[in-house]
């Protein structure tokens, strides 16, 4: 059976949801935030483009911070693409670049942590976060806590004032509902061997913040932690998070938040349970005004490339991985070590008052609502050997298929074949090991032999010299006698 898109239906924003994006100081500004009326499908006035409610709260703010700007157009997606999990995992990368390991948010780092994939159930392919970050399954990384499920958050959408900053017109392309999501060879781009060199300090500093007994560092605290200082780092700021001040500090968009409400926050944006403690401060201390970055600090950059004077060039668009590329609701787990729990974003309906009613909704569409279940931000599964190298391999891109309504046979046929070809390479490499082993042994068989040679040689010289050594003994025996017997007369 053929896939179904997911459509947009009227925005349903609750009182509470209102009253939160007020204490978090996202509706200072009259004209930061609008909210649909009577639509069913977004039409953002000028200069305003669609975001959500769980984005916001996730740390998202426009004016658009240039790095989000950056991944944005470099794999070639829109921001309602983004699923919730994936705007916090861009958010905590940004203040853990900022406030732990004191540069900017670097792209050479971030292309060795993470990577992009489909988002996809069995009967549903979605434009409205259809796309999700992952880490990379060779990485390890932190403790996000994501949760299972984010409720209904498709439905809360709304309109976000794109202000110019930076001399940039338009930071983010206009909304295109219609835009379909392909993937590109930028979602599985790697660190080359400079960058990867150039970053090496930054990776040992994460696996230190990670792993320092006592001192351990999570992907909650750092959740916490930008939630608390009233920061939003998916925000273009006047100045880095490393020279916070405080109180008084011109990024902060409002007042610190009661215990109560950033408790409440952090475990609705995570899958912490009422018997978890919530993280009242970092284990490791941020980098700020009053702690500054330590003298000579070297603060590299290294952004997302952007489009210049507005002009958006075409991404290389590769054939969907059938294998790899999407996430689907059956591969649905629970938060890892690794910050790669998959973001079941069920579609339910809210139980507390809303800004505007929705329309009643069909039995079709209400099927299709429960059917779709947006998987998250986990780690691509392991495979077979043919999928453990990161680099796109043409070969096996030649066996993806864009087509998603194609029969399951086809899809096994693909994945046998792409699995032929991962164990043929892997049979491959094996024999040139082998012939590379046998090679040695030769080399250290005749090694041997010269020694097993040296050695007789060695022996037989040895031979020789001791009778030579006996033959001067008796030599000197014989002279000696004849010596005695001549002295012997005359001493009678």
């Amino acid at each position: 059976m053929a896939a179904e898109d997911l459509d947009w239906e009227r925005s349903k924003i609750s009182n509470q949801d209102l009253n939160l994006m007020k204490k978090l100081g996202l509706m200072k500004k009259d004209d930061a935030i609008r909210f649909p009326s009577e639509e069913s499908y977004p039409n953002p006035p000028m200069e305003y483009r669609v975001s959500f409610v769980d984005h916001l709260i996730r740390g998202l703010s426009a004016p658009i911070h240039d790095f989000l700007r950056g991944l944005l157009f470099v794999y070639g997606i829109q921001l309602h693409q983004l699923t919730p999990n994936s705007i916090l995992h861009i958010s905590i990368f940004i203040t853990l670049c900022e406030c732990f390991l004191g540069v900017p948010p670097n792209w050479a780092l971030w292309k060795r942590i993470f990577l992009l994939r489909r988002n996809a159930s069995r009967n549903a392919t979605y434009n409205i976060g259809g796309v999700v970050i992952c880490v990379r399954t060779d990485v390890e990384y932190f403790d996000v806590k994501f949760p299972d499920s984010v409720q209904g958050w498709r439905k809360k959408w709304l309109y976000i004032h794109e202000e110019s900053a930076n001399s940039v017109e338009h930071n983010i392309v206009p909304f295109d509902g219609n835009a379909k999501i392909q993937r590109r060879r930028s979602w599985d781009a790697e660190a080359s061997e400079e960058e990867k060199k150039a970053t090496e300090a930054l990776m040992s500093r994460i696996r230190q913040l990670q792993n320092t007994r006592g001192e351990e560092l999570s992907g909650v605290q750092i959740t916490a932690y930008f939630l608390r200082i009233r920061v939003q780092p998916l925000q273009a700021r006047k100045n880095p998070l490393w020279t916070y001040t405080g109180g008084n500090d011109a990024n902060r968009l409002s007042s610190d938040l009661s215990a109560k409400d950033l408790e409440k926050l952090i475990r609705r944006i995570s899958s912490l349970n009422k018997k978890d403690p919530v993280p009242s401060s970092c284990r490791v201390e941020p980098y700020s005004s009053t702690n500054p970055l330590p003298e000579n600090h070297p603060t590299m950059s290294s952004l997302p490339p952007l489009p210049e004077d507005g002009e958006v060039e075409e991404q290389a668009v590769v054939a969907e991985d059938n294998q790899g590329s999407s996430l689907h609701e059956s591969e649905v787990a629970g938060s890892h070590k690794s910050a790669a729990s998959h973001e079941k974003e069920i579609e339910s309906e809210a139980s507390e008052s809303t800004q505007s009613l929705p329309p009643a909704v069909s039995p079709k569409n209400k099927r299709k609502r429960d059917d779709a279940e947006a998987s998250g931000t986990s780690k691509p599964e392991e495979t077979d050997p043919s999928s453990q190298k990161a680099a796109y391999d043409p070969y096996l891109g030649t066996l993806i298929s864009s087509d998603e309504e194609e029969e399951p046979l086809i899809k096994d046929l693909l994945r046998i074949g792409t699995q032929f070809v991962g164990y043929r390479e892997y049979a491959s490499n094996a024999e040139e090991k082998l012939a590379e082993a046998n090679e040695r042994a030769n080399t250290l068989a005749q090694q041997l032999e010269q020694s097993e040679q040296a050695r007789k040689k060695a022996e037989s010289d040895a031979v020789g010299a001791r009778a030579e050594a006996d033959k001067a003994k008796s030599d000197a025996a014989g002279v000696e006698d004849l010596r005695r017997d001549f002295m012997m007369p005359k001493l009678r």
